[in-house]
């Protein structure tokens, strides 16, 4: 039970034995820098409760905190706040809990209430870029954190490897190809065939420019492009099973799978399941029919099915075509339903998915709950904005996109760069530096993604990214090794980090006890990411860590301490801080270095 928690009860003890009365809540805040104390309880809404003056009764807690709690050295009341000194006593118990944890802050995962975590899903005819980047960075890390808050997790993708996009490649590849392949171009698969689907935009733009030059109206001949129309029959021969057809998509497909994999290995990101639109989309068409009969959808005279919604504020949904077949919604309800028939043990559901989609998500949540499955309850929508660049908004049929893998390279070089102008890496051998340059580049567009609520868009600035001060990912790296040195110059010196610590009599410094307050809040700040998906979370919870520790680095003498008792805790405290740092860095899926 941490602090907050043994207050919390004491508090409203303290409230029942002076008033009488049963207190609801206790609203805490961190003590304001200009006051003594280390947690300060808010008075004010307590006079809900309790009539009185704020000062008075913040006395009266306090008196009573002191005598009943024995972490309560202290108290002082400013107006309507009660500020608790609490004593070294307490924080070196703690520190003794945790520093040979290994798994602080994690809680030991369930074998049930699984929640399957949806990324990436990508389309099949271009590579992935710097949009799906936010993407994979949000799905990957929220189910790492997900996972550490004590739950299984399935990581899952759908591909959406069907649809006329496929097609426009399949065809300009046949029409432009000459049969090459990625090996004989030596490009990745998803590149080439990527820029195929630029190559079939290019000639449809050139059809209906002709087209239109020769009279016909812009919107028919957008329509009626010759190439667009063969498109069309192709996807219409590959729904009708056409052998020569089925076999180029499959070949074009594993081109562009094998592409992904490469990405996402550098990525470092990874998958449980997979699923594919191809085998899905037929999915949910019974499901409809069946609610049908539980009343959920009706028929239109057309013989189209729908769902009205008008009463939950959305409005009329169609989720059957009056030719009998399915919408991206059927296809959806279908695909949630598989899941759970394939893994029973899912409860809920994350669906890690731009915010242009937010209504059809609401839509698909209801939808399933009037359907009555229970899971229904706990579908979750991670909603993100888009990415973007200085240079501006990106295009994928004009070939405008920022590729993932250029800009992980990019990264790289600009981490090499600016690594080089610091000059601190003259022992290293070239592999060493290369390998070094990839984790601080990929570590700070991670960082640089995630440390931004979802929600929000990102204005993306590689160099800005790749900075060694303020909140970066490099800044935490390069704290990080710096406490990697610290432990390997106490090795040198023979300084005993197992040696057992007498803290019975010991004081801390201002700056350790602080450390140890952030070092306290690193559980609670998990289990508050994983309800919140929000890596945001980690990511800033870690800037605060580190922040905390370079001000005791630059405040407190770690290895020229005389006290042996203080060296070895000091020692250990930068060791566990370290730790810690890792740990919510391995949640964000970033690496951290051991020297820099």
């Amino acid at each position: 039970m941490n602090i907050q928690e043994v207050l919390t009860l004491k508090v409203k003890e303290a409230v029942k034995s002076i008033y009488g009365m049963d207190l609801p809540d206790v609203e805490f805040q961190p003590t304001r820098k200009d006051f003594a104390g280390d947690i300060t309880v808010v008075i004010f809404p307590m006079l809900r409760t309790i009539k009185g003056n704020p000062v008075q009764i913040g006395e009266q807690i306090g008196q009573f905190l002191k005598e009943h709690v024995a972490s309560v050295e202290d108290f002082n009341v400013v107006k309507g706040f009660l500020n608790i000194t609490i004593g070294d006593s307490y924080y070196l118990d703690f520190f003794n809990e945790i520093k040979d944890d290994q798994n602080y802050g994690r809680v030991a995962q369930s074998e049930s209430d699984a929640v399957m975590v949806e990324y990436s899903s990508p389309n099949t005819n271009k590579p992935l870029h710097l949009g799906h980047i936010r993407n994979n960075l949000l799905g990957y890390s929220v189910a790492e954190i997900i996972k550490a808050s004590g739950k299984k997790v399935y990581k899952t993708q759908i591909i959406n490897d069907r649809g006329i996009h496929i097609c426009k490649s399949m065809l300009a590849w046949q029409r432009y190809g000459n049969g090459e392949t990625p090996e004989s171009t030596k490009l990745k698969g998803d590149k080439l065939v990527g820029n195929y689907y630029v190559a079939f935009d290019k000639a449809y733009k050139e059809q209906v420019a002709a087209m239109v030059a020769e009279g016909i109206d812009k919107k028919v001949a957008e329509k009626e492009a010759p190439i667009l129309l063969e498109a069309q029959d192709m996807l219409r021969k590959w729904e009708a099973g056409d052998e020569d057809v089925v076999n180029l998509w499959k070949t074009m497909n594993q081109w562009v799978y094998k592409g992904f994999e490469v990405t996402y290995k550098n990525l470092g990101v990874d998958f449980d399941q997979y699923y594919y639109e191809s085998d899905t989309y037929l999915l949910g068409k019974d499901v409809v029919e069946d609610g049908l009969k539980k009343g959920v959808f009706y028929r239109k005279k057309d013989s189209s099915v729908w769902i009205d919604l008008t009463d939950e504020g959305l409005d009329e949904k169609i989720v059957l075509r009056s030719d009998g077949t399915a919408v991206y919604m059927t296809q959806d309800i279908g695909t949630a339903i598989q899941r759970v028939k394939d893994n029973p043990d899912v409860k809920g559901m994350v669906y890690t998915v731009g915010n242009e989609q937010d209504y059809h998500f609401k839509v698909l949540f209801l939808i399933l709950k009037k359907l009555g499955f229970d899971w229904a309850e706990n579908l979750f929508h991670l909603s993100y904005g888009m990415v973007d660049l200085p240079s501006g908004k990106m295009k994928s049929r004009e070939g405008t996109v920022v590729d993932a893998d250029d800009l992980m390279s990019d990264m790289t070089r600009t981490a090499a760069e600016i690594s080089e102008e610091l000059g601190k890496l003259e022992d290293y051998s070239e592999a060493e530096k290369q390998e070094l340059y990839k984790v601080i580049g990929l570590g700070a567009l991670k960082y640089y993604i995630l440390k931004v609520d979802p929600k929000k868009r990102i204005l993306f600035n590689p160099e800005e990214s790749v900075d060694f001060q303020g909140n970066t990912g490099p800044f935490i790296q390069y704290t990080y090794a710096r406490i990697q040195s610290i432990l390997r110059k106490a090795a040198d010196t023979k300084v005993d980090v197992s040696k057992a610590l007498d803290t019975s009599k010991m004081e801390l410094h201002e700056k350790e006890k602080e450390l140890l307050k952030q070092l306290q809040l690193f559980p609670d700040t998990i289990q508050l990411a994983a309800s919140n998906f929000s890596p945001a979370l980690i990511a800033n919870y870690t800037y605060d860590l580190v922040k905390e520790f370079n001000s005791f680095y630059q405040n407190v003498s770690i290895l020229g301490e005389d006290v042996e008792q203080k060296k070895i805790l000091r020692v250990q405290l930068s060791k566990k801080v370290g730790d810690v740092i890792q740990s919510a860095f391995r949640l964000l899926g970033i690496e951290v270095p051991e020297r820099m």
